[in-house]
């Protein structure tokens, strides 16, 4: 099995959110997954969690990353930093509009849109009514980035609050 990093966003993915249940079912079959904790979950700091994020990769070396919510931002200003090993899958899943004004994300933003991903693969999976990101807006970032969009029916921003818990179509497009 690949090499599976799993990146969460403002506030973590804790039990029973999607992200928390596919790395235990990961685990399960003695998948190679890491479940990133960043630090300081509730109050992030962009310079500390690209630290440990640049830290990770290094150690862990992943071939697929999964990324949720502001992970997403901060994988992009880890490609707009350049120096990374290309993985094979990226999945980049409810990103948070470039226009965000929540102040504990306030470090994050701006946020260049990478010309590069690092990845053979990209993903974007967006929801039409997810809050914290419109759909033009969505699909503005797909055009910018220049991969393929899954777009989810009223799935909210696809995260335990939405019914998000137990999915079993992202293990099988990681297992795949």
């Amino acid at each position: 099995m690949k090499r599976v990093l799993i990146l969460h966003g403002w506030g973590g993915s804790d039990f029973p959110h999607w992200q928390s249940w596919l790395a235990s079912e990961l685990a399960k079959d003695y998948g190679c997954v890491s479940f990133l904790k960043f630090s300081d979950i509730d109050f992030p700091n962009k310079d500390v969690w690209l630290g440990e994020l640049q830290a990770e990769v290094a150690a862990f070396a992943p071939d697929i990353v999964v990324c949720h919510s502001i992970a997403n931002t901060l994988w992009f200003h880890l490609c707009n930093g350049g120096g990374i090993a290309e993985i094979e899958k990226l999945f980049l899943i409810a990103p948070p509009s470039f226009a965000c004004n929540i102040k504990e994300l306030g470090s994050f933003f701006p946020c260049p849109i990478p010309k590069k991903l690092y990845a053979k693969k990209a993903l974007l999976v967006t929801s039409t009514n997810d809050p914290y990101m419109s759909q033009n807006e969505a699909v503005e970032l797909q055009g910018r980035l220049g991969i393929e969009m899954m777009v989810l029916e009223n799935a909210g921003h696809i995260n335990t609050n939405s019914g998000y818990g137990a999915w079993q179509w992202i293990l099988e497009e990681i297992k795949r």
